[in-house]
């Protein structure tokens, strides 16, 4: 398909080097036109010097004929405003807008736009590198509100099933990943030594279903 991103910084120079190689077309609109120095020699996309909610720069890059659009700016006003150009105007289908501010995610949100809330991803990959033993925050809606987390099950659920995990904890087990294969619990699915769970819940449960889950099966059990 085709592709225009608005940003050639570092995230977006990559982001079209990396769609480029999958067999995809791409333009990438900045506009500093020195920015384009990022792209390799042989980048066989276009390169569109300009505002990335301007309608004729759009038109220039292929907005037209695009089936995605990014913007990743270091400005998020300009982000958004040209995401919801591309969307509204040009009614491209898939729109992704990169923020700095992650309060603004939720107001983003109800405008129907898909959001990369910067501060609060790095944030969450430091403290994974700072808390390895420590529930790691795997995915999250824009709002930040809900999260699937991998949460250390203890050996004393091993044998129970998941259903009465879930019971105890009131978070649903997402899914699991046994022998490095991924796969959804069924009811009758019971906890083997070794499983890496994924819990999906409100971020305001986690330090509850944490206790819970640490307190083993006879501890959380009602």
């Amino acid at each position: 398909m085709h592709v225009v991103i608005m940003g050639c910084g570092r995230v977006g120079s990559t982001l079209a080097l990396r769609l480029e190689q999958l067999g995809h077309t791409v333009a990438i609109i900045d506009r500093d036109g020195g920015a384009f120095r990022r792209l390799p020699k042989d980048f066989a996309g276009q390169s569109v010097v300009g505002v990335g909610f301007d309608r004729e720069t759009l038109v220039e890059a292929g907005i037209e004929r695009a089936e995605a659009f990014a913007a990743v700016s270091n400005g998020d006003n300009s982000n958004i405003i040209s995401a919801r150009v591309a969307r509204e105007q040009f009614g491209v289908q898939h729109v992704a807008a990169r923020i700095y501010d992650p309060r603004r995610a939720e107001v983003y949100q109800r405008l129907g736009i898909p959001t990369v809330a910067t501060v609060r991803w790095t944030a969450d990959q430091v403290l994974r590198r700072l808390l390895p033993a420590a529930s790691e925050d795997e995915w999250s809606d824009p709002s930040g509100r809900v999260i699937v987390a991998q949460i250390d099950v203890p050996a004393s659920w091993v044998g129970r099933r998941y259903s009465e995990l879930e019971a105890a904890t009131g978070a649903r087990v997402a899914c699991l990943t046994r022998l490095g294969v991924g796969q959804l619990p069924k009811k009758d699915t019971v906890v083997q030594e070794g499983d890496i769970v994924h819990f999906a819940l409100v971020r305001e449960q986690l330090p509850e279903v944490e206790r819970a889950v640490a307190a083993g099966a006879e501890g959380g059990s009602h």
